[in-house]
C-alpha cells in the first residue's frame, strides 16, 4: 500500500499544491507552523474522511475560503486507484472514489490506511481512558466497516440518552423513552465490544512482543481490554453481551437518572496496561511509557497488515525528535516495510539518518523530493 502522490487546494494553510511521494520513505522537513503537520493531517483524512486534530470541516478550510478538496493517487492490492475528499463550498460532503461517489468514509479506508503517531501519543498510557478508546477506534474504523457504522450510532444514542437525562426534571414523561434507548444501547454496544475485544486480544500479542524486544527483554508488556462489569467475557456471543449490558443499564438506572449521567456502557471502556504485574499507568516511569506507547502503534501496524495484507501508511509527526537514540533506533529499525512518512524540525536532521525523498515545507509550500 502507498500513497503515491496527494493534491491539496485550500486545506489548512495550502492553496494549491500536487506533491508525489517515495514509495518507502519520505521526510518532511521545516520549522513549526509551516504545515507539516497539516499534510500527514490530509493523508489521515482522505484515509477516514476525516481529521484526528478537530471535529469540524470548516476549522480544515484555508483562511478566506469556502472550502477544500483534496485527491490522492493510492496504490493497494496490485490496483490503482483516486480518492477525493471535498468539504465546504455550501454543500454536503463529497467523497468519492475512482470518480464514483462513496456512500460513506469506509469507502476511503478500504482504500487508504493510515496508522498517525505524534509526540502526544507518547503519553497514550498515562492518559484517562478516553485516549485509549480513540486508538482502538481509529484502526477499527478503518479496518471494520460495521464497527464505524456501530460507533456512529451508539454516538448519536448516547447523547440523545444524556439529553434525556438532562432534562428529565422539567419533562418527567422523558423517563418513559430511556428503554428503548437502553436497548438500542446495548444492541449497538455489544458491536462495539465485540470488535474492540477482538482487537484489545491481537493487539496484547504483539504489543508484548514490541515491548520486549525494545526493552531487551527485561520487561513484561500486558494488555487488557475492559469493559462494562456485568461482562463475564467480551469475546462471548453478541446476543448474550446485549442482555448483559441491559443487567448492567438497569443497576445504573436510579444513579444514572440522580446523577443526569450516561454511567452504564461500552463508552466507558478502558486498555489496561501493565508492566510487570503493576499498572503502567501509575508506577511507569517516563521511559517506560513511551516504550509502551510505541509498542501500542507499531502493534496497530501489524494488526492492520495481518488484516488486509500489507503495511498501512505510518505517519510519524515529530515523533523521533521526541525519543533517546535507544528508541529512535527502534522505530527505524522496523520502517523497512511499507510506505512512512516522517515530519522534523531543520535542525533535528533525522533525514540523514534515513534513506529516501526529502521534502522541505514554509509557508503551506512544499519543495525537494
Amino acid at each position: 500500500m502507498r500513497l503515491e502522490s496527494i493534491q491539496l487546494e485550500h486545506f489548512r494553510n495550502y492553496a494549491g499544491q500536487r506533491v508525489d511521494f517515495d514509495p518507502v520513505c519520505n521526510v518532511i522537513c521545516g520549522e513549526n507552523a509551516q504545515g507539516k503537520t497539516n499534510l500527514l493531517e490530509a493523508m489521515v483524512c482522505l484515509s477516514t474522511g476525516k481529521s484526528h486534530r478537530t471535529r469540524s470541516d470548516r476549522e480544515l478550510v484555508r483562511f478566506g475560503e469556502a472550502g477544500f478538496r483534496l485527491a490522492g493517487s493510492i496504490h493497494t492490492r496490485g490496483r490503482d486507484f483516486l480518492s477525493q475528499l471535498e468539504a465546504g463550498f455550501g454543500r454536503k460532503k463529497h467523497i468519492a472514489v475512482n470518480k464514483v461517489p462513496a456512500k460513506s468514509a469506509s469507502e476511503l479506508s478500504a482504500v487508504l490506511n493510515t496508522v498517525f503517531f505524534c509526540p502526544e501519543d507518547l503519553q497514550l498510557i498515562r492518559e484517562g481512558p478516553a485516549a485509549r478508546r480513540r486508538f482502538m477506534d481509529a484502526s477499527l474504523c478503518q479496518l471494520r466497516p460495521g464497527y464505524a457504522a456501530a460507533l456512529s450510532e451508539y454516538q448519536r444514542l448516547h447523547e440523545h440518552k444524556t439529553r434525556i437525562l438532562r432534562d428529565c426534571d422539567e419533562r418527567p414523561d422523558l423517563i418513559a423513552t430511556l428503554p428503548d434507548f437502553n436497548l438500542r444501547m446495548a444492541e449497538t454496544g455489544a458491536v462495539l465490544i465485540h470488535y474492540r475485544a477482538r482487537f484489545a486480544a491481537v493487539l496484547a500479542k504483539y504489543a508484548a512482543a514490541a515491548h520486549s524486544e525494545c526493552s531487551g527483554g527485561r520487561e513484561r508488556l500486558e494488555v487488557r481490554y475492559q469493559t462494562v462489569k456485568t461482562v463475564a467475557d467480551p469475546l462471548a456471543d453478541q446476543k448474550l453481551l446485549v442482555l448483559q449490558l441491559l443487567e448492567h443499564q438497569r443497576t445504573h438506572h436510579y444513579a444514572e437518572v440522580s446523577s443526569r449521567q450516561c454511567l452504564s456502557g461500552p463508552h466507558k471502556d478502558d486498555l489496561e496496561v501493565e508492566l510487570d504485574g503493576l499498572n503502567a499507568r501509575s508506577f511507569a516511569s517516563q521511559g517506560q511509557t513511551r516504550t509502551a506507547a510505541l509498542s501500542l502503534k507499531l502493534a496497530a501496524r501489524e494488526i492492520h497488515k495481518e488484516i488486509i495484507g500489507e503495511y498501512p501508511i505510518l505517519l510519524l509527526d515529530d515523533v523521533l525528535s521526541e525519543l533517546d537514540p535507544r528508541r529512535q533506533e527502534y522505530v527505524l529499525n522496523r520502517l523497512g516495510s511499507g510506505q512512512v512518512f516522517i515530519t522534523c524540525c531543520e535542525e533535528d536532521r533525522l533525514h540523514a539518518l534515513l534513506k529516501g525523498r526529502v521534502y522541505r515545507v514554509s509557508g503551506g509550500v512544499v519543495t525537494g523530493g
